[in-house]
């Protein structure tokens, strides 16, 4: 078997020099539970978890060595097994970025099946969630003033038939004692009795069993679940180890949830795989202003060597001034979940002096699909080389998803996906219709090009392509123009509905605290920059926060969404004289999916008027409902 040593990857002949070992004579353990076990012993007494309550640099951290780590999850797995959770059995997590929450991830691997779970989401789309993974256990935070966690798990318990038992963590208390029921247990009280040396279960977990269900996707319709095996995972711990040269002396500050991949494996995970460190900056994250305001100089406290984000936190991060602070320890940092602008990047590195890494990948793949060389030529606007064992093609599909002919180099076509990171399939049946490229390969969605070194340029993701009268626009041209601006923080471009031409390019902007200018100079510096002609935004918006995922990623439908609306709501104020009032949603059969409500004389006057643009289109009255074709 190969044991696990570093290797310094600068050129796809790299990549394909680690291949040549095959991905099983790989010295890795059976399990994330084992990984943890064989951790345990090599790296006993190093600190394994640091959190820091506060995010200040002169706080009394909590910790826990690798022993002490390897312990609690030991413990956690046990009381679920005593719940009742066996290998087919799922237990949910509601929780912020704490030290339990790292116990029931890999706890309830452990046990059974890992399901974690956006705590922003609202009651009744976490109940989609729990009914289609017939969860026992949900994990989440006791009664609390900051938090509605114990109010939402309160409905739940009557919404949710399969949910036997809620878990209540109280942050930095041994146990309460608090429960209101024989369901509703502490969780701290409940692992304490637990043994901490073995699991009582005596189950023998192996690489192809099902590990975890993480959620993606949107937020609404059938929610869409993606297995992980824990071969999956462990292959991306392996992947992420070589890509970003973890070793025993990493230190990773993990700010992203705990309920992403990101979190759970690159700033998780894959630095326990080798002996590292990873700090939880706040149960809250990079949402904490703290974690923002102190990030220099945690990162000379802690001697941190690594931390993950996306470029919304880049853009922020460049407004704490980097002056009097040693991050001479800081090697590199990754950037993923969204494109990040090429000024965007220029700048950071200029202002910190720090090397940064932007990567790519997708929940279906566990975390990771390519990532820039740390060692070799980072293409600014690149998303890199695929990581080892990760092969990617560029392929042309039908309007049903179907195979054509593979693209040639520098050709755009489909990014699509194999490797034993890669999941087998969503949780249902029918959501991996038009997703799958001649059997293994899955088609991410994703709009890129392979250029002859093997690095990947994502080109937009087809969804995303603003398409004016049969022309292409990639919204990240224009993005990457107003990110040059000087009074420009964040820069959303997307399509508008338009009855001639389909849609028309639009920008929304979020200026840099204090900046100050027009809209006139905007547009002219749109004009200057964007030398595309049909690429110059009609209109530019300035608004005071760009709307992002939980994750921090930027979420594009709530601007088209509030873009369709005001443009609807504009056309019938000019041309209806009666009330009306309109709301926009994206439906999973329909996509963008208009609904107008008026009075029925004025119906047919409303269809009039919006029957040429491309969007569904409802128009409801008192007493019945017209639905154009």
């Amino acid at each position: 078997m190969k044991p696990l040593t570093r290797h310094e990857i600068a050129s796809l002949a790299d990549i394909q020099q680690i291949e040549y070992t095959p991905f099983h004579e790989w010295d890795l353990p059976n399990s994330t539970y084992d990984l943890l076990k064989r951790s345990a012993q090599t790296f006993k007494n190093n600190i394994a978890l640091r959190f820091l309550p506060e995010a200040t640099p002169t706080e009394e951290p909590v910790t826990y060595t690798y022993e002490q780590l390897f312990q609690k999850v030991t413990q956690t797995a046990n009381a679920f097994h005593r719940l009742g959770i066996s290998d087919n059995n799922v237990v949910s997590m509601l929780l912020p970025n704490i030290p339990e929450t790292h116990f029931t991830i890999w706890g309830a691997e452990a046990a059974g099946i890992f399901n974690p779970i956006n705590p922003l989401l609202d009651v009744e789309h976490i109940a989609g969630i729990l009914h289609e993974t017939r969860s026992k256990v949900l994990v989440t935070l006791a009664p609390m003033k900051e938090s509605d966690l114990w109010e939402k798990a309160e409905k739940l318990r009557h919404l949710v038939p399969s949910l036997a038992y809620i878990v209540t963590v109280t942050p930095g208390q041994k146990h309460t004692g608090y429960h209101l029921s024989e369901s509703v247990l502490d969780f701290n009280q409940l692992i304490s009795a637990e043994p901490s040396d073995h699991l009582v279960s005596g189950r023998t977990l192996n690489r192809g069993d099902i590990a975890s269900l993480f959620h993606t996707g949107g937020t609404t319709g059938t929610p869409k679940l993606a297995p992980h095996t824990h071969e999956n995972e462990l292959a991306c711990c392996l992947q992420v180890m070589l890509a970003a040269d973890f070793h025993e002396q990493s230190v990773s500050l993990c700010g992203l949830p705990l309920f992403h991949v990101n979190a759970v494996f690159i700033t998780g995970l894959a630095l326990w795989l080798t002996g590292g460190e990873v700090i939880l900056a706040t149960a809250a994250g990079y949402r904490t202003p703290a974690v923002i305001q102190n990030f220099w100089a945690l990162v000379e406290r802690y001697r941190i060597t690594f931390f993950s984000c996306v470029p919304t936190i880049l853009s922020t991060l460049l407004d704490v001034p980097v002056k009097n602070h040693d991050l001479s320890s800081l090697e590199v940092a990754l950037c993923g979940a969204a494109p990040l602008a090429t000024e965007l990047m220029r700048n950071f590195e200029k202002q910190t002096g720090i090397r940064l890494l932007e990567a790519y990948g997708q929940t279906e793949g566990s975390v990771g699909t390519t990532c820039n060389p740390k060692f070799g030529d980072r293409r600014v606007g690149s998303v890199g080389l695929p990581l080892p064992y990760v092969n990617i093609r560029i392929v042309e599909v039908n309007q049903d998803g179907e195979y054509i002919r593979d693209c040639a180099a520098n050709e755009s076509g489909c990014v699509v996906i194999c490797g034993p990171n890669v999941f087998s399939g969503y949780n249902q049946p029918e959501q991996n219709t038009g997703q799958w490229v001649e059997k293994e390969w899955f088609n991410t969605g994703d709009i890129g090009r392979l250029d002859d070194d093997g690095y990947l340029w994502l080109t937009g993701r087809s969804k995303d392509l603003i398409i004016r009268g049969g022309h292409n626009i990639d919204p990240q041209m224009i993005e990457e123009a107003f990110f040059k601006h000087p009074a420009v923080m964040e820069a959303v471009a997307i399509g508008r509905p338009d009855k001639r031409v389909g849609e028309l390019p639009i920008v929304y902007l979020q200026l840099k605290p204090s900046a100050e200018v027009t809209l006139d100079e905007l547009h002219q510096h749109a004009s200057q920059s964007i030398h595309e002609r049909a690429a110059i935004p009609k209109e530019i918006h300035l608004i005071e926060h760009i709307p992002v995922t939980a994750v921090g990623k930027v979420f594009k439908p709530a601007l088209r969404d509030q873009a369709t609306q005001a443009l609807v709501e504009s056309e019938l104020e000019q041309s209806l004289a009666g009330c009306f009032s309109v709301s926009v949603e994206q439906d999973k059969q329909y996509g963008q999916h208009v609904h107008v409500i008026c009075e029925d004389k004025d119906a047919a006057q409303v269809n009039a008027v919006l029957e040429a643009y491309t969007f569904k289109l409802s128009i409801q009255s008192p007493v019945q409902t017209v639905q154009p074709a």
